[in-house]
């Protein structure tokens, strides 16, 4: 099924999104690496607050490239989300509904998926132009020394990526693998 979303979004959107899915999101996400998310956790464990209120967002696993001159980013591609996995479980059950990267997650974070009711998208690797183009506005709101990998605010239209994995760790990733062996 095709599926227009609005970020952020709470619990009752990410249930009527199921595995399989293509969406596309508008509105505003936020961008993450793995120096990022190492940073964030580490202001949590030293009992400080994130840059960006985590509850109902959507993290974006997004470095960049350079803007050229006219754009409003450069290229937009996903990076592989298993980096983020130590990491994905404290951030889930602070809030954050949804991520958009590439590639498989771990059991722990599937879990706290279904613990807190978020899901997992893919975007397309490789597509990172194209993607740039739903791109509406960039802004560095954290950690303007981690380069690429700080932290930015997008505003997005119509950000085409797949749910892969739904709010209840149905995974498309193992399912399709299990249909191709059939």
């Amino acid at each position: 099924m095709e599926r227009d979303i609005c970020a952020p979004f709470d619990e009752s959107v990410v249930k009527e999104i199921y595995a399989g899915d293509v969406c596309y999101i508008s509105g505003t996400i936020y961008t993450a690496r793995d120096a990022a998310h190492k940073r964030m956790i580490e202001t949590l464990e030293a009992g400080g607050e994130l840059p960006f209120d985590i509850r109902d967002q959507v993290i974006y696993y997004l470095g960049p490239t350079p803007a050229r001159d006219g754009q409003v980013i450069g290229s937009a591609g996903p990076t592989t989300s298993t980096r983020m996995d130590k990491y994905t479980p404290r951030l889930l059950d602070l809030g954050l509904k949804g991520m958009i990267g590439k590639g498989k997650r771990s059991p722990e974070v599937i879990d706290a998926m279904k613990r807190n009711t978020a899901v997992y998208f893919a975007a397309v690797g490789g597509a990172g132009a194209l993607l740039s183009k739903c791109i509406k506005k960039a802004e560095v709101i954290a950690y303007d020394d981690l380069g690429t990998e700080a932290i930015r605010r997008l505003e997005v239209e119509k950000l085409p990526v797949i749910a892969v994995i739904d709010s209840e760790g149905t995974d498309k990733y193992a399912t399709a693998t299990d249909t191709w062996k059939e």
